[in-house]
């Protein structure tokens, strides 16, 4: 009995040892600076809006989170050196929702090619950023409608997005195929020009985000047309949607979301994805987002993982069906 007695004594310490060992291994991350990847040149909006949430996880975390902008390819490089990185907490990549289409586009390295649903842990999708259809008053378009009937009767009109392959290009393809038009893509490399044209009439609409159109919306150098999502943004909410326009199959955004290595830790993820929330309620953060046109998401890793897994499904059909390749 007292041999039974000792041998579950012995039984419940060395549970209780494992137990506070398993604990101290929690507590213990992070015990160094954090680093979250940007693939992506500093000064973007991907950039302004990292650097925004680093400042508050590292005073929440104890922590420096450091920005590491490792820009190229579409973001392959950066995505590729975050999915080969120790699993450990310590290496994250904060991406855009070109993140399931660059390769989609792009004729990847095989040194920087990477399944973005096997090869990486959804942590928390930050934002959602609707996407504008923007004309300027000098075209005589006042919406979405005068716009459509004038492409079918067949003026000459010309879209403009920030580059093939981004969500902008695929949506104004899917505009045309849903309204049955033939307006000219005019792709330029970033966000910056297409505003610049769109203002100047150069290009009849431009495809964009909000945040970087609103001041040219609220003094009227800018008319927004239609939004290529589902519902209407409380950002713009007056502009109506395509699909209350009669394009039932035009839900298009971009987004921005935070993810690990592959094999993260189940802790780390729940740690990160937990102060990850409270962040998103700060009401100087959301000031930031609503500034550069993105809606707070936030939520479980798993809103992440369906959005990453139905981008890739669905994106890479597209892109398929219509040819858009990398230029």
């Amino acid at each position: 009995m007292k041999q039974n007695r000792r041998r579950a004594l012995a039984a419940l310490a060395a549970a209780c040892i494992a137990t506070g060992a398993g604990e101290a291994v929690a507590q213990a991350w992070p015990a160094k600076p954090i680093t979250i990847v940007v693939s992506y040149p500093a000064g973007g909006d991907t950039d302004a809006i990292a650097r925004a949430y680093a400042e508050k996880l590292s005073a929440r975390l104890g922590q420096q989170v450091i920005i590491d902008n490792r820009p190229g390819a579409s973001g392959t490089i950066g995505n590729s050196y975050v999915a080969k990185s120790a699993p450990d907490g310590y290496t994250l990549l904060f991406t855009p929702s070109t993140f399931p289409i660059a390769q989609h586009v792009l004729k990847v390295a095989p040194a920087v090619a990477h399944d973005v649903v096997k090869d990486f842990t959804p942590i928390i999708k930050s934002g959602n950023i609707p996407l504008l259809v923007v004309t300027a008053p000098a075209t005589g378009i006042k919406d979405m409608k005068q716009f459509i009937a004038e492409a079918k009767a067949g003026k000459p009109f010309t879209y403009g997005s920030p580059g093939s392959g981004s969500p902008m290009h695929i949506a104004g393809e899917m505009l045309n195929k849903s309204a049955g038009l033939k307006v000219t893509h005019v792709p330029y490399k970033g966000v910056a020009p297409v505003v610049t044209d769109a203002l100047g009439g150069h290009v009849t609409v431009g495809w964009i985000t909000p945040g970087a159109v609103g001041q040219h919306v609220s003094t009227g150098k800018l008319i927004p047309l239609a939004v290529g999502e589902r519902a209407r943004t409380k950002l713009m909410p007056n502009v109506p949607t395509l699909i209350e326009l009669g394009y039932k199959d035009l839900d298009v955004s971009a987004w921005m979301g935070l993810l690990g290595p592959r094999g993260l830790p189940a802790d780390i993820v729940r740690t990160i994805n937990a102060h990850f929330n409270e962040v998103l309620k700060m009401p100087d953060i959301a000031a930031r987002m609503a500034q550069l046109g993105i809606e707070p998401v936030g939520g479980e890793p798993a809103v992440l993982a369906r959005q990453i897994s139905s981008d890739d499904e669905t994106f890479g059909r597209l892109i398929k069906e219509f040819g858009i390749k990398s230029e």
